[in-house]
């Protein structure tokens, strides 16, 4: 199995369209991280994990599920990398493989040391505009694959059949 752990605000922090987005739409610019590694988990079929810190908010560690993907807010006075640390440490085993996608030079070397990889936030950008474009392809090879109907029809005539579908008539 494989494994992505993500240094949620590293990786906003890195991100062109995620940067851009945290300066008035902070909220949205996690969503939209979380979002895309939701793709990233259907289309890859790895687990994906998102660490987001949360060591100077008072509290205990909060985790839930969107999509598919976990998202880990740290607890008090613990700071995503030493969470991400901790993961790759737990999570390691002969069948599974960790990957840590953060641009943290010194993160980087702590989870090499843990027989992590480490995926730069420049190369996850590149994975995902890259399976982003396969979706898009598949997408367009369904859509022009999809039987059409034998009968030519006006555009009226396919409203007016829609409407009755929905028993709009």
């Amino acid at each position: 199995m494989n494994i992505l752990l993500v240094d949620g605000y590293n990786i906003i922090g890195a991100w062109p369209e995620l940067r851009g987005l945290k300066k008035d739409h902070f909220q949205q610019a996690r969503d939209l991280l979380i979002q895309k590694m939701a793709e990233y988990q259907a289309y890859t079929k790895y687990r994906v994990i998102i660490v987001f810190d949360a060591h100077l908010a008072k509290g205990m560690e909060k985790k839930h599920k969107n999509y598919r993907v976990e998202v880990i807010f740290t607890k008090e006075n613990e700071t995503a990398d030493e969470r991400i640390e901790k993961l790759a440490s737990e999570l390691n085993d002969i069948r599974t493989q960790i990957h840590v996608a953060t641009s943290d030079y010194t993160e980087q070397w702590a989870i090499f040391g843990q027989g992590a990889l480490r995926k730069s936030a420049r190369e996850l950008l590149a994975e995902m505009e890259a399976i982003e474009k396969g979706i898009t392809k598949k997408l367009k090879r369904m859509e022009n694959e999809r039987p059409s109907s034998k009968i030519s029809l006006s555009d009226d005539v396919i409203k007016t059949f829609e409407k009755w579908r929905r028993g709009d008539l």
